[in-house]
């Protein structure tokens, strides 16, 4: 197994899942945490998929323009070389990870660093998405955010896909998604 053992003053990291819709806030909630994590002095590197580039190339960018600076990876096995020295670790958009994240954020949390994961829960469809179901059965800390149905006002908790596009990875902002209510969004193009 590759879990070091853990010994007597070995610090215990862990592992934070902040999942939810399409606007809900996810990254904004990511950025918060991480904002504070540097003003405790706390050494903090942050990651984002390299195929992630809807605002910026490099920064971790919230739908409200927030950002803070990042560094995109292909594939989740370079965080391990990239996180030597830190204290926490950020990651945005986990859903379009390699299926290798959750044991690599568990890696980093058995060196004592403190891991958040920002990302979807489920994709287009409805149907968990990528790596983050995985991590969030090993997470300590689950954070589900919502945004607000825009047909009905109750809490959204779908991503409703506006296009016809049937590839399960589709970058897009407003003009592509919409968040949507459980009954709103199987009503679908009804509405």
């Amino acid at each position: 197994m590759f879990l070091e053992p853990h010994f007597k003053g070995h610090r215990s990291g862990w592992i934070e899942v902040i999942c939810g819709s399409m606007f809900s806030g996810k990254t904004e909630e990511l950025i918060r945490r991480l904002r504070r994590a540097k003003i405790a002095n706390q050494q903090v590197e942050i990651f984002k998929p390299k195929v992630d580039t809807r605002y910026d190339e490099s920064k971790v960018v919230s739908h409200d323009a927030n950002s803070i600076p990042s560094t995109p990876i292909e594939h989740s096995d370079q965080l391990l070389a990239l996180s030597e020295r830190v204290s926490v670790v950020g990651i945005d958009e986990a859903q379009f990870f390699d299926l290798d994240l959750p044991r690599n954020c568990e890696k980093l949390a058995m060196r004592g660093i403190r891991v958040i994961v920002a990302g979807l829960d489920m994709d287009f469809r409805g149907a968990p998405f990528g790596p983050v179901p995985s991590l969030l059965a090993i997470a300590e800390y689950i954070t589900k955010v919502h945004a607000i149905c825009p047909h009905c006002g109750n809490l959204a908790t779908h991503s409703y896909r506006l296009s016809e596009e049937e590839a399960t990875v589709v970058l897009g902002e407003k003009n592509v998604y919409e968040p949507r209510c459980r009954t709103c969004y199987h009503l679908g193009k009804v509405i």
